[in-house]
């Protein structure tokens, strides 16, 4: 995996991804920044976001069970002191679907967290990570 980061003025920078993607980040203005795109630390946890929504979809796919949606909403704090790494991650998932059982929700949010989500496995070095779930009924 590879990128490309691109200053483009200001506090502001383009990353071209490995797959041909685009994304922009920038700074908060008390930084030099002018508030235009996602700082760089909240593409992190988006990024995690994202890692672990997939693998949750992914395994409850193949665990048969019929989701209609998926949102993991995820606060965090970071150290006060540089670096400000995140040190508390807090991920409540909602699962909407027919049918779905919570031992397999559990699994899928556990397997996720345990085995197949590089970023949460990674940021757990520094971050305590929890989670939570609820399962909406269609």
């Amino acid at each position: 995996m590879e990128c490309v980061v691109r200053w483009t003025g200001g506090m502001t920078f383009l990353a071209e991804t490995g797959s041909n993607h685009v994304v922009a980040m920038d700074g908060a203005p008390e930084g030099g920044g002018r508030n235009l795109a996602p700082r760089p630390m909240e593409m992190v946890l988006l990024g995690t976001g994202g890692c672990t929504a997939y693998d949750v979809m992914a395994i409850l796919k193949k665990s048969g069970q019929d989701v209609t949606a998926c949102e993991v909403r995820l606060t965090s704090e970071r150290a006060e002191k540089d670096p400000k790494v995140f040190t508390r991650i807090h991920m409540h998932f909602q699962v909407r679907g027919r049918a779905l059982k919570p031992k397999l929700v559990e699994q899928a949010i556990r397997l996720s967290h345990e085995k197949y989500c590089s970023a949460s496995i990674m940021l757990g070095k520094t971050a305590e990570i929890t989670e939570d779930y609820e399962i909406v009924e269609e």
